[in-house]
């Protein structure tokens, strides 16, 4: 994965993110991927937490199971 710097933000415009952060208790790096990610992908590309692959709700998947769901979503579709 890519990484961006975004240099002379306005004040204003951190406060308000950090804001929504809280709200959605995300960190403030979250908050503004899962902005960038809304504003710029289509509306079908699945968006799936990562908590739903790293078993911390029961769901009795195996790993490999869960290793074949991240890869899924990371190549964008079915196998």
């Amino acid at each position: 994965m890519g990484q961006i710097l975004i240099r002379k933000l306005d004040d204003a415009v951190i406060d308000g993110l950090k804001a929504r952060a809280r709200e959605n208790n995300r960190s403030v790096e979250a908050e503004a991927r899962a902005i960038i990610g809304s504003a710029v992908l289509p509306p079908d590309v699945p968006r799936r937490s990562l908590m739903s692959f790293v078993g911390l709700h029961p769901t009795g998947r195996t790993i490999e199971q869960i290793v074949a769901d991240v890869r899924e979503i990371r190549d964008g579709g079915p196998n």
